[in-house]
């Protein structure tokens, strides 16, 4: 088990028994509530004793998805009861919903920009963050904003929507591009596990086709002016890791038919069946021979040809993709 997803479980189960104790001394249901609490104090003393995580049936190492939808499961997927298995199918069901809940519309426009993205977790949730905000008024700056969890599973998952969460509070405040990241980055420092952080591009997109982007840590975004698809310059550090990290801001101006195109590795470290990448390169090859496509078609015809790369090698992490055009 690595040692970040080995944090996370003790900070886990060491906040339900902080909550379980509370509850007991102002409820009723203190037999119940105290069965609970018998279960949470296994939990840390298999994790003390290193044999947390193991199956009770086959003694093979527990799904480490499975631990991290719920800690106290002491079985992996194969045996885990018939009551087991529906409750876990239901939490995952929930999660999934209100993860959807979060994402923006998938096509909208806003200032003659028009944006559209494709979501896609590996698993029933995702560690991927993708969301636009739009302004008040039609002078204001319309917020793009993409980035990449540390983890996988529902805990990665959970992570997102506090992303997610910071990102919207702050935003409301009309900070200038480098000051809201910096706050993204001190509050989702300050209340995270040291292991957790974020990789994040966030962009400022003006009525005059002006685009501020500060990026913290992520893959490089891919500008596309006819033809010619450029990466930008790599970004500095991931949001979480220092909460005094300072963040730069790259000043673009976009004219009709210009795009930038946001991703997560899910999509350029996916393999064919030799085991070779994807990669940067092709995808920028594939942008440059597909400019003339409305974003909505190159969207699609970007997946297409990413599909075709892997000719049905499991997918095994997260893949989102963004298009923000200027219009025509």
């Amino acid at each position: 088990m690595e040692e970040a997803v080995r944090a996370t479980l003790q900070a886990q189960l060491l906040d339900r028994r902080q909550k379980l104790g509370s509850a007991m001394e102002e409820s009723g249901e203190a037999a119940q509530l105290a069965h609970l609490l018998t279960e949470v104090d296994a939990a840390l003393e298999r994790l003390d004793s290193g044999s947390y995580g193991i199956c009770r049936v086959c003694h093979d190492s527990i799904e480490e998805r499975l631990l991290l939808a719920d800690p106290l499961v002491q079985a992996c997927l194969d045996h885990l009861t018939q009551p087991e298995r529906r409750a876990l199918e239901r939490d995952l069901e929930l999660a999934h919903a209100i993860q959807l809940k979060l994402l923006p519309r998938r096509s909208l426009g806003f200032g003659g920009w028009e944006v559209c993205y494709h979501f896609a977790p590996a698993g029933a949730v995702s560690g991927d963050y993708c969301d636009v905000v739009t302004p008040e008024s039609a002078e204001g700056a319309m917020l793009v904003a993409l980035g990449d969890v540390s983890g996988k599973g529902v805990a990665a998952s959970m992570l997102m929507a506090h992303l997610n969460a910071l990102v919207r509070t702050l935003a409301e405040r009309r900070e200038p591009l480098p000051k809201l990241v910096g706050q993204v980055n001190r509050a989702f420092c300050e209340s995270t596990l040291p292991a957790h952080y974020a990789t994040l591009v966030c962009g400022m997109a003006g009525p005059d086709g002006g685009l501020d982007l500060c990026n913290a840590g992520h893959v490089r975004p891919i500008l596309l002016r006819g033809s010619n698809a450029s990466p930008l310059p790599p970004g500095g550090l991931p949001v979480g890791l220092f909460c005094s990290a300072e963040f730069a801001v790259q000043s673009l101006s976009l004219g009709p038919g210009d795009s930038l195109v946001l991703y997560t590795d899910g999509l350029t470290e996916a393999r064919d069946p030799a085991g070779d990448e994807y990669g940067a390169d092709r995808l920028a090859s594939v942008l440059g021979s597909l400019h003339a496509l409305e974003p909505q078609a190159l969207l699609s015809a970007c997946l297409a040809d990413h599909a075709a790369f892997r000719a049905g090698t499991p997918v095994s992490d997260d893949l989102t993709l963004l298009v923000l055009r200027r219009a025509a």
